[in-house]
């Protein structure tokens, strides 16, 4: 059914998609990049579920209680009770220990607004579960979505970060003025 809507999704908004065999794994932190709108989790989502992808994705628990908790757990989100876990890096580590399949969907920049530099922590989360680095993204400019590879980190963060930063140059976010291409 997820594939179906996917799918409906994607043609309603005249999006194309791409996400080559080479790049499908059964874990891996995804990142979801340039977040510069509330359309951006809907077009994420739509791609992964067009390929059948189960992506998760951390929010704050309020999200994932009563009615409006229902929509957000069934379309992966997965409640973080902030007081209770200080530590997300860890928190989603043991998310990988205990799953055999997981993908967990990052919005780097942390925000829809401009930011200076991204946050560092899915590179955190994917170095200490040993996992890769998916390259979702979003190209509003070009209406294309989907994965554009998988980057297996090494122990050079800033070589690691050189490879992403590169990936993401030329991409265009719904509002592209809140778009930091400069990763860190």
């Amino acid at each position: 059914m997820k594939r179906l809507i996917g799918r409906f999704v994607l043609f309603l908004g005249r999006w194309k998609s791409t996400y080559p065999k080479e790049f499908r794994v059964d874990k891996c932190v995804m990142l979801a990049v340039p977040h510069t709108s509330n359309w951006d989790l809907l077009y994420a989502l739509a791609v992964y579920w067009k390929y059948g992808v189960n992506a998760k994705f951390l929010i704050k628990n309020e999200y994932t209680k009563g009615i409006i908790g229902v929509l957000f757990r069934g379309l992966g989100a997965i409640g973080i009770d902030r007081k209770k876990n200080n530590n997300m890096v860890e928190y989603a580590m043991e998310l990988f220990a205990k799953n055999e399949k997981f993908v967990l969907l990052v919005p780097a920049e942390g925000t829809r607004n401009k930011v200076k530099r991204w946050k560092t922590g899915f590179y955190h989360i994917a170095k200490k579960a040993n996992v890769p680095v998916s390259l979702g993204f979003l190209d509003f400019k070009e209406k294309l979505t989907g994965i554009g590879g998988l980057v297996y980190l090494t122990d050079s963060f800033e070589d690691d970060m050189q490879i992403i930063e590169d990936f993401y140059k030329d991409m265009d976010g719904k509002f592209p003025e809140l778009y930091n291409p400069k990763i860190f």
